[in-house]
């Protein structure tokens, strides 16, 4: 009878280890869920300007998360599903809550069901993504979203607090305005309209010095006037969703 070695464990694999840095992308994803989480909270104190900080913050960060981990080469499949249901809570659910606790919690059913309506969109919006992302689809355009994504919809949603905070007044807006915009706004997240992606965008050396100088001017112009900036903000972003569509369709039907 032979001797026979005892099978030593396998030793773990350096892949099967992640260093601090490797995992400050997801780390960034939990603070923009504590962030939107805790802006409901202040939402349902009545501190609506600082919920909707938090909100905004959440979407910095979730523009820095993906971009980090692709610097850091820490990409994973649970980073992409952490993100995903942090852009659920974060621009599906927090905005509606806060828009329902800022002005339409005395309407009728239909502040409720324009909330409703808008997670859905938010989640269905989100779901689609998620499958474009996993095909393989040679013949998308990477340099454009299909419909609004989850974080400008947000945004868009939240711009009748804008005006409101910038003007120093009370909901200038009817329930039922505020429960239409709130519906359209998720509506744009599942259109077919096509939005422009800031990731392929590419810049000349020459342009990069407006550039950075457009950014100062926003940013200064973001500290000074907040609400404003914000409300403007969106407002050009909604102005150049509709001068794009047309040239869009005209490259589509070029391409054929």
């Amino acid at each position: 009878m032979s001797d026979e070695q005892p099978i030593e464990d396998p030793k773990p694999r350096a892949t099967d280890k992640v260093t601090l840095i490797q995992l400050l992308p997801n780390v960034l994803t939990v603070v923009a869920i504590c962030a939107g989480l805790t802006a409901i909270r202040f939402g349902l104190q009545g501190s609506y300007e600082l919920a909707v900080q938090l909100i905004l913050l959440a979407a910095v960060l979730d523009g820095l998360d993906g971009r980090l981990a692709r610097a850091l080469k820490s990409e994973s499949g649970m980073g992409a599903e952490l993100d995903s249901l942090a852009d659920f809570l974060n621009f599906g659910v927090a905005p509606g809550l806060l828009l329902y606790n800022w002005a339409l919690e005395d309407s009728r059913n239909f502040g409720w069901i324009a909330v409703l309506v808008f997670a859905v969109c938010a989640v269905v919006r989100l779901a689609r993504f998620n499958v474009m992302r996993k095909s393989e689809d040679k013949d998308h355009d990477n340099a454009y979203f299909t419909g609004v994504p989850s974080p400008a919809g947000a945004l868009l949603a939240m711009l009748p607090m804008y005006l409101s905070f910038g003007l120093g007044a009370g909901p200038l807006f009817p329930d039922l305005v505020l429960a239409a915009w709130l519906v359209l706004a998720g509506l744009a997240m599942i259109s077919r309209i096509p939005t422009w992606s800031f990731k392929t965008t590419r810049i000349s050396r020459q342009n990069v010095k407006y550039v950075l100088v457009g950014v100062a001017f926003l940013g200064a112009a973001v500290l000074t006037y907040a609400w404003i900036t914000l409300a403007l903000f969106c407002a050009a972003y909604l102005v150049a969703v509709v001068v794009m569509l047309p040239k869009k369709r005209m490259r589509g039907s070029a391409s054929k």
